[in-house]
């Protein structure tokens, strides 16, 4: 057996683990588990970002400020503290223990939803006053005008900027191996461990699973987008 076979019976040796872990002998693991993290994130992310959107477009005063700040901090802290804290620091503070996916997920959500609501903001913001005067004048209420006719025409605006910060959430959710959650890049170690060899075509698989989710995602969210606009896919 040549040098590319063996590279090749390697990797397809060890594709299945990498995929999905030790399932359904074990628990569910690798880009299956991944991809689990990031859509869970990706939703409370995207529903915190809305509310947080929706609060900076329509609060006022100190209110405002102290939702400013916030999402401020949220923004200026670094993910992997975050988990940290979820992790380590609220089993000490609360005596409750937090298992290390939901750590994870927490981290991703609140500092995904702080960068998302920032987005949100800017969407409503960039419809004109003129579409908020015309849904009031057909005896529409703040809310109603801004559900049914607002946030619809904002949804354009925010969808760039809610794809990059979801592929950002893909890329961030590696970090999930520094508390044992076994997803892709910590099963990926794993099997680079077990193998001692091929560590560069290992994690080039890697790297390649990661953006073709990252592309599957783009996709996914660019036809929803079209659907939602009337548009032909």
């Amino acid at each position: 057996m040549n040098s590319s076979e063996s590279v090749l019976a390697v990797l397809l040796d060890s594709l299945p683990y990498l995929l999905w872990g030790a399932y359904p002998q074990g628990p569910l693991g690798g880009a299956a588990l991944t991809v689990l993290l990031s859509v869970a994130s990706a939703l409370a992310s995207a529903l915190l970002g809305l509310a947080g959107g929706i609060g900076l477009a329509l609060l006022q005063g100190r209110v405002k400020t102290l939702l400013m700040l916030v999402l401020g901090f949220f923004r200026a802290i670094p993910v992997l503290m975050l988990i940290f804290w979820t992790y380590f620091l609220l089993p000490y503070a609360l005596g409750i223990s937090v298992p290390g996916v939901l750590s994870v997920m927490c981290a991703l959500s609140l500092v995904g939803g702080a960068y998302m609501a920032h987005a949100v903001h800017a969407g409503i913001s960039g419809i004109g006053q003129g579409q908020w005067a015309a849904g009031l004048s057909l005896g529409l209420t703040h809310t109603e005008t801004l559900r049914h006719v607002v946030l619809p025409q904002a949804l354009r605006i925010m969808a760039p900027s809610f794809v990059n910060q979801w592929v950002t959430l893909i890329k961030d959710s590696s970090l999930a191996y520094i508390v044992g959650v076994n997803e892709l890049s910590f099963v990926a170690a794993q099997v680079n461990a077990r193998t001692m060899v091929y560590p560069a075509e290992i994690f080039m698989l890697i790297g390649a699973i990661y953006w073709l989710l990252c592309l599957g995602l783009e996709h996914t969210v660019r036809g929803a987008a079209q659907r939602l606009a009337g548009q032909p896919g």
